[in-house]
């Protein structure tokens, strides 16, 4: 099963503090101890980021009753999933991760420094989702080359894509332990910080919307334009 090698991502304090529902103005100002802190944790963290990306290229055979099927078996159902890609011409199953060694020392630094630890959480939080925009990015631009265009990313959990239903079939579809990745019964994905989702490509995609508009949080998010993805 093909995986993107060479995937860059860079993050910084703000990607951080944001990944730990932290307002990094308002810690400038009220305690920028925190910012020192997030710092170290990013000179310790980031070295430890394992980015891997796993997808699977399907063509759809048909599309019926809200599911999609694909022409080697398969298929993906729910509401989001055909508003979006019942146009596309190819669909991308897409499982990120940044495997687990941020992760382990995580926990171990909890145990001696639990606001460094904590911060390392925050670093493997931001650098999966840089890694997952810089897999959007990948693939707008394979469109573009092909005069087409992208949808948003589309991941288990978005409104009308509920996580049972969405985990269990992405997951039917790729090899996920090639990356290191397992799906537990209760649909959590290990390593944590891994990212599941799915994109279209096609000539009459016409993208609607956000990802952050199909989410269920968006009326609470204070973030929300901090991660619109690069796909238009």
């Amino acid at each position: 099963m093909p995986q993107l090698k060479d995937i860059e991502i860079n993050i910084g304090v703000d990607q951080v503090l944001r990944a730990q529902e932290a307002n990094p103005e308002t810690i400038r100002t009220r305690n920028p101890r925190l910012i020192d802190v997030t710092k170290k944790a990013l000179q310790l963290g980031f070295p430890l980021l394992e980015p891997k990306v796993l997808y699977e290229k399907l063509k759809t055979e048909s599309i019926k009753h809200e599911t999609l099927r694909f022409e080697n078996g398969g298929s993906l159902s729910g509401s989001l999933i055909a508003q979006h890609l019942a146009p596309a011409e190819e669909i991308f199953i897409i499982l990120c991760t940044v495997g687990l060694s941020l992760e382990e020392r995580s926990v171990e630094m909890v145990k001696t420094d639990p606001v460094v630890g904590f911060a390392l959480e925050g670093v493997g939080s931001a650098g999966v989702e840089a890694l997952a925009n810089a897999v959007c990015y990948h693939f707008e631009k394979l469109a573009e080359e092909k005069g087409w265009h992208a949808t948003i990313p589309l991941s288990p959990g978005m409104v009308g894509w509920p996580v049972e239903k969405g985990q269990t079939e992405i997951f039917s579809l790729l090899d996920a332990e090639e990356i290191g990745v397992t799906l537990t019964p209760s649909y959590l994905m290990l390593p944590r910080k891994s990212l599941s989702m799915v994109i279209g490509i096609g000539e009459n995609i016409h993208t609607e919307g956000t990802t952050c508009d199909y989410c269920s949080m968006k009326e609470t998010c204070r973030y929300q334009e901090h991660y619109v993805p690069s796909i238009k």
